[in-house]
């Protein structure tokens, strides 16, 4: 705005007098109308900011979609945007949460209040059910699953488990699972009253006898967390917001083995992100408190545990029989025992209580998962100008010949 023009609309103000817009004009080279909202915005110019570009534009709209989802938060939204494309394009997590609060995009969520509890380092492993959940698969299948959700209470090391049911064989696998996959046992596990370890008559709990004979087995004693106690499972509730990233995936995935691969990724990412109570990530406390967990109980022990299913050595082949049909698993377990457990349509392949594969049952002679066939020839053939993926694709279809049956959804 011209200063005199400015000046002279601040005399008119104070004297409180309406100025002739139309004589300004002539005096000043004005339009009228622009004066008059000059005046009526108290002389004051507004500046019209132009909205600042951001990196995020372009997928505005697939970020909205994404957090329309039931359960998914901003976490989880930005975790499978960076999966799809990069850091390199998206940016921060930061940036990420800015821009959608910048463009009012917000996710629907419900958090709870809980209350701080320390524990020292090998004490304590919450554990929870993170149960009835599902994903549909890009062909349509819905898959319908339970997470045994676990947290070390000092260093919030966290383990989420697969699992298709929760009967109290399930909960003692999933909590053998974990105790192997960290390396030792705490002092005690804190879960609530949860049907697979307890009972409830007339008001009182009783522990299952087969949970008190894995707590005088094991030396790991397995505590009823109390209502409205500051000795709750707060910890492992908490880690279990982290569950929500993964329905991000619906009606993303192909199959049901790659959300079992999903679930190991959401474990890795959860343990290399820092904790807002300790500001640090669970897998740098993990590393001390690791030497304060007791040693792992003897092994036989444990799988006596664990029921249903026989078990198997994996040949060269990389083929479990069942059947009379053969199931693949990755090269690295050659040699290995691993249990087969059928459950409805599909086979679980689990070794040492950690759950590897699932293959839908077959009537075909050779059932290979395409990874697991290409891991095998790239270990074979070290020709670096084969195509792998082509051979491999080739022989899986000499094999379905050779077994006699059409080429199946089995790679």
């Amino acid at each position: 705005m011209d200063t005199n023009l400015h000046g002279e609309l601040l005399i008119y103000m104070n004297m409180n007098i309406k100025p002739n817009f139309s004589a300004l004009q002539r005096k000043y080279g004005v339009n009228r109308h622009t004066i008059s909202k000059y005046w009526k915005q108290g002389g004051r110019q507004t500046v019209q900011r132009k909205k600042k570009k951001s990196r995020l534009d372009p997928y505005q709209e697939e970020i909205i979609k994404l957090l329309q989802k039931p359960g998914v938060n901003n976490r989880g939204a930005y975790e499978y945007m960076i999966d799809k494309y990069s850091v390199e394009e998206l940016g921060t997590y930061n940036n990420f949460r800015s821009y959608t609060y910048r463009n009012g995009i917000k996710a629907k969520k419900k958090e709870k209040p809980h209350v701080r509890f320390e524990t020292k380092p090998g004490e304590q492993l919450q554990v929870d059910w993170k149960e009835n959940l599902q994903l549909q698969t890009k062909q349509g299948e819905v898959i319908q699953f339970h997470l045994m959700s676990s947290t070390l209470g000092h260093s919030r090391m966290h383990l989420f488990v697969y699992t298709k049911s929760k009967t109290t064989e399930d909960f003692l696998r999933c909590l053998i699972d974990i105790f192997q996959q960290l390396g030792g046992v705490p002092r005690h596990v804190l879960t609530d009253n949860m049907t697979a370890v307890v009972s409830i008559t007339n008001g009182h709990k009783r522990k299952h006898p087969k949970i008190k004979s894995f707590e005088n087995d094991t030396g790991v004693q397995i505590k009823l967390c109390k209502t409205r106690s500051p000795q709750t499972k707060g910890k492992t509730e908490s880690a279990n917001r982290f569950a929500s990233w993964l329905q991000a995936y619906d009606g993303e995935i192909e199959s049901e083995k790659e959300l079992i691969e999903l679930i190991e990724q959401l474990n890795y990412k959860i343990n290399n992100t820092i904790n807002q109570t300790t500001n640090l990530p669970p897998i740098s406390l993990f590393e001390s408190e690791k030497e304060a967990l007791n040693p792992l109980p003897n092994k036989v022990m444990m799988e006596s545990y664990i029921e249903g299913g026989s078990t198997q050595n994996v040949p060269s082949t990389l083929l479990i029989t069942y059947q009379g049909n053969g199931y693949s698993v990755p090269s690295r377990y050659i040699n290995k025992r691993i249990r087969i457990v059928p459950i409805g349509t599909k086979i679980y392949l689990y070794h040492q209580y950690t759950l590897i594969t699932v293959h839908d049952i077959q009537h075909k002679k050779f059932n290979y998962h395409m990874d697991h066939y290409q891991e095998a020839l790239r270990n074979s053939i070290h020709n670096k100008d084969i195509d792998i993926e082509s051979v491999a694709r080739e022989n899986l279809e000499l094999l379905d010949q050779i077994g006699g049956n059409q080429h199946g959804n089995t790679i």
